[in-house]
C-alpha cells in the first residue's frame, strides 16, 4: 500500500483494524463467483487489501486467490453457522481480522407463490439472511473491539417490492435489507459502517448474456463498477455516511 493509500485511510474512512506496523488491511468476501464477487476481491486487491474469498465450492476461487497478492479462498456455506465460524477462524489466524466484510452470497428461485417450492424460499432465507447474520456475528465483535470497520451488503430491488415471480427470493432480500438496517443502527454508534448496496440491474455475467441476449452492452451493469460502489460505501468518511446506494444502468427503468 502506498504512502498516499495509507493517508487516505487514515484521514477519510473508518478506523482500520490495525494487524501489525505496516500491515496491509484485510477485506472478507462472501460469495465470490464469476461476477460481482471476483470484482469485489480484485477492486479491493487493487486498493491495498489482501482478502478472503468464501465460497460453497472451494476450486472455484482458488485459482482467483492465487492470482491476487496475500489473498486465500476458503470454502464455506454461509448458511451454516459452525461452517462460518471455523472460516472466520481461518482468516483470522491466515491474515488477521477483516476490517472490511462485503456480504455478496445470495440464492433465489423464480416463480409465484403458488408455482414456487417452499423449500426453495427457505434455502433462501438461509443463504441471504441467516447467512448475514452468521458472518456479521463472527465478524463485528473484532471491528468493535477495533473501534471501526465496515460491513457492505449486497442487495437488489426484489428488497423493496414483491413482484409476483419473485415470490422465492424477494421475502428473503426484504429481510436481510432490514436485518442489514437494524445492525447498522446498532454498530454505527461505536464506529462500525454498515451499508446495502441495491443493484437495480441485469448483472453482465455469462449466463445473463445468453438469457437476455441481443441486448446491447449498456443494457447490463458491469461488475467491476458494482465493485466501485461498494469500494465507495467502504470508505466513506463518517461525518458522510450512507445506509443504502441504489445503482442501475442509464436506461434502466425504475
Amino acid at each position: 500500500m502506498t504512502q498516499s493509500m495509507n493517508q487516505s485511510m487514515t484521514q477519510s474512512t473508518n478506523p482500520p483494524i490495525v494487524l501489525a506496523p505496516g500491515a496491509a488491511p484485510v477485506a472478507l468476501v462472501t460469495g465470490v463467483g464469476p461476477g460481482t464477487g471476483s470484482a469485489l476481491a480484485r477492486r479491493f486487491a487493487a486498493g491495498g487489501y489482501r482478502s478472503a474469498h468464501l465460497a460453497r465450492d472451494a476450486s472455484r476461487i482458488e485459482a482467483l486467490a492465487a492470482s491476487l497478492p496475500g489473498a486465500i479462498a476458503v470454502a464455506c456455506d454461509v448458511a451454516d453457522e459452525a461452517a462460518v465460524t471455523a472460516a472466520y477462524a481461518t482468516v483470522v489466524d491466515t491474515l488477521g481480522a477483516p476490517g472490511v466484510v462485503l456480504h455478496n452470497a445470495v440464492l433465489g428461485a423464480r416463480g409465484d407463490f403458488l408455482a414456487v417450492e417452499p423449500r426453495h424460499l427457505r434455502r433462501a432465507l438461509e443463504v441471504n439472511v441467516m447467512g448475514l447474520l452468521h458472518v456479521a456475528r463472527a465478524c463485528a465483535p473484532a471491528m468493535l473491539a477495533a473501534g471501526g470497520g465496515s460491513i457492505v451488503v449486497t442487495g437488489n430491488t426484489a428488497a423493496h417490492r414483491g413482484r409476483a415471480n419473485f415470490a422465492g427470493m424477494a421475502p428473503s432480500k426484504a429481510a436481510q435489507r432490514i436485518l442489514a438496517e437494524s445492525m447498522a443502527r446498532r454498530l454505527g454508534p461505536e464506529g462500525v459502517h454498515v451499508s446495502y448496496l441495491t443493484i437495480d440491474a441485469v448483472i453482465d455475467v455469462p449466463w445473463t448474456r445468453e438469457a437476455f441476449a441481443g441486448r446491447p452492452d449498456d443494457f447490463y451493469a458491469r461488475p467491476d463498477d458494482l465493485a466501485e460502489a461498494c469500494w465507495t460505501l467502504a470508505h466513506q468518511p463518517r461525518s458522510a455516511w450512507t445506509f443504502e446506494m441504489a445503482v442501475r444502468p442509464f436506461g434502466e427503468t425504475w
